[in-house]
């Protein structure tokens, strides 16, 4: 059996993607040796990225996440291009990401659940008014709507609920899928690891790093998702 095979055969895909897939495009990732994780700061990472540390220490967090959590430059790389042209194909229903980089949407994916949120997206806390990406980049304290609100970015810190209606959305694409693609993640901790449980089909993991659910899936590749996905033919 290969990832060719199991692509040819199904008819209802549904991606769920990780950090590693968009490693590829020089995002770094978490949990890695060299992940944010794992390097320095005044503050552990974990904290400055939860909401209460958002809240009594806005400009900690904005310059924290000005250096560290947005990446201007980065561009898709060749798993999030062939995921949309699988989409396009009709092979794919929906990519499933825990990434909030929007390289999905970017490459012309239609059908994205971005789970953590996207940078691309912020709001005012006050009156709600939305902002793209500029709003945060454009000033080097913390960015404020023309009500005076504190514009927030639409990503899911640590402390705070995952969007019910995404949620809902990745459990009914995944109830619905005869394969399920998991790239590029560990599945170490909630959700992935729960929504990869409940899966019952064709079950393929591409991941560099073994998995707990290895021993349950029908393929199991260790490789870089990129070059993985790109040999596939549609």
């Amino acid at each position: 059996m290969t990832l060719q095979s199991i692509i040819d055969n199904a008819k209802r895909i549904a991606f769920f993607g990780g950090a590693g897939v968009s490693t590829e495009s020089n995002i770094p990732d978490f949990r890695s040796p060299d992940g944010l994780y794992n390097q320095k700061y005044d503050y552990m990472p974990a904290e400055i990225l939860s909401h209460n540390f958002f809240i009594e220490k806005p400009s900690e967090f904005f310059r924290f996440y000005r250096d560290r959590m947005i990446y201007p430059d980065a561009k898709p790389n060749a798993a999030h291009r062939k995921l949309a042209e699988l989409e396009q194909a009709g092979k794919l229903s929906a990519v499933i990401t825990q990434n909030i980089d929007g390289l999905h949407t970017e490459a012309g994916s239609k059908n994205v659940i971005e789970l953590h949120g996207s940078i691309r997206r912020n709001h005012c806390m006050c009156c709600g008014k939305e902002y793209g990406l500029d709003a945060i980049m454009t000033t080097d304290d913390i960015p404020r709507c023309a009500c005076g609100g504190i514009i927030k970015p639409d990503v899911v810190l640590y402390e705070e609920p995952l969007d019910e209606k995404d949620t809902s959305a990745a459990i009914k694409a995944i109830y619905e899928a005869d394969t399920l693609i998991v790239g590029g993640t560990s599945l170490n901790v909630s959700p992935a690891r729960d929504l990869a449980r409940m899966f019952v089909g064709t079950l393929v993991i591409i991941n560099k790093l073994p998995t707990f659910l290895d021993g349950k899936a029908d393929l199991v590749i260790n490789a870089n998702i990129g070059e993985t996905l790109n040999a596939i033919k549609i």
